[in-house]
């Protein structure tokens, strides 16, 4: 059997997703590929899996037809769903949504796309996600709905012991856009640095995908509130290192803020967790899934800066509470978000719509 994976380019939880299942499928004997519209920095972290690059009506064609896939699915990229079909191509073709964005631009997406998925794709594949589940519901009512937890690289991917830094890190990863709410982040830092001297605020993520006015406006903050020498900026980190990173920041004290206002699924929260890392929140839907308040992270209200404060501070200064959430944020999602749970219910799917 032999699976094509698409999106757009390698980038951000698009890219960890489609790694982490084509090497899980990969151990059961399934062939997987993936093909990006765009070449990308997150190519980097491909290993083992073949990776096709190209857009035009031609690429398309002569790959379809050179590989012969069993089932493609197709994330976003709606108009994808027409060039498949125009090359002749009549297997279960799945279209595929992780996230949006803004309920809005979502809601503008899916206009948009309806047509072109009721036309010409099998089925629907998207996490057990509230808004997204609506939504789908919603425009696409006669489909066949597949919806299932994305798994979590728990072999390669976890906590490792570092010496502890003489500083407090508090730590974002997103593009600079406006989905990502990197104000609150930046607000929550200055807030909390006017007492915490030794704090630094750890921004991830890849430059080359931020929005130039957003990225403007960004700038133009740090200096205002005269943070710019706490900021301190990683561009295109291999994934793999990511783990470090999460485990340093757990262990300096600090945490991971996630501001976003609305997420798919999450995965730098999950992988957050999974390296003992602490996670202050914004209710984005998609990280519901595993962050339940004083349990396995805490939650604040969207542009709640005050609030955001008094629950930073508790999870780095109140000790039970942290090993609390720490522990069990780790444990629930090394139980929950397993690559033998997803490849099951991929495999259940592909059977179901006929693939064999």
């Amino acid at each position: 059997m032999k699976i094509l994976f698409t999106f757009y380019n390698p980038s951000g939880g698009m890219d960890t997703l489609n790694r982490i299942r084509c090497e899980a499928l990969q151990k059961i004997g399934i062939e997987c590929h993936m093909l990006y519209k765009f070449d990308g920095n997150g190519r980097r972290n491909i290993k083992h899996i073949k990776t096709h690059i190209g857009n035009t009506n031609k690429d398309i064609e002569d790959l379809l037809q050179r590989e012969n896939y069993d089932a493609i699915i197709v994330c976003t990229d709606f108009e994808l769903l027409q060039k498949i079909r125009a090359s002749g191509y009549k297997n279960p073709l799945i279209y595929e949504i992780q996230g949006l964005g803004t309920m809005e631009t979502a809601v503008e997406i899916l206009k948009y796309a309806e047509a072109n998925v009721n036309k010409y794709a099998s089925a629907l594949l998207y996490p057990r996600t509230a808004h997204i589940m609506q939504l789908l519901e919603t425009f696409f009512p006669d489909k066949k709905h597949y919806s299932f937890d994305d798994p979590l690289n728990m072999e390669d991917f976890g906590y490792t012991s570092y010496p502890q830094k003489k500083y407090s890190v508090i730590a974002w990863v997103g593009r600079i856009e406006a989905n990502k709410n990197w104000r609150d982040f930046i607000e929550l830092g200055y807030q909390l640095s006017q007492s915490i001297p030794n704090l630094y605020l750890w921004m991830f993520g890849d430059m080359d995908l931020n929005e130039p006015g957003e990225q403007k406006k960004f700038e133009e903050k740090i200096v205002e509130l005269g943070i710019e020498d706490r900021v301190i900026r990683y561009s295109n980190v291999p994934h793999e290192q990511m783990a470090d990173y999460f485990s340093m920041i757990g262990d300096s004290g600090g945490f991971l803020c996630s501001t976003s206002i609305l997420e798919g699924f999450g995965y730098a929260v999950a992988e957050a967790m999974l390296c003992r890392c602490p996670v202050l929140t914004t209710d984005s839907d998609g990280v519901r899934n595993f962050i339940f308040h004083n349990e396995t992270g805490l939650f604040f209200p969207h542009g709640d800066i005050d609030q955001a404060v008094v629950l930073a501070k508790q999870l780095m200064y109140n000790a039970e509470l942290r090993n609390h959430i720490r522990t069990n944020g780790e444990r629930y999602v090394k139980v929950r978000f397993t690559v033998r749970k997803y490849t099951k219910k991929f495999m259940a799917m592909l059977g179901e719509l006929g693939v064999q």
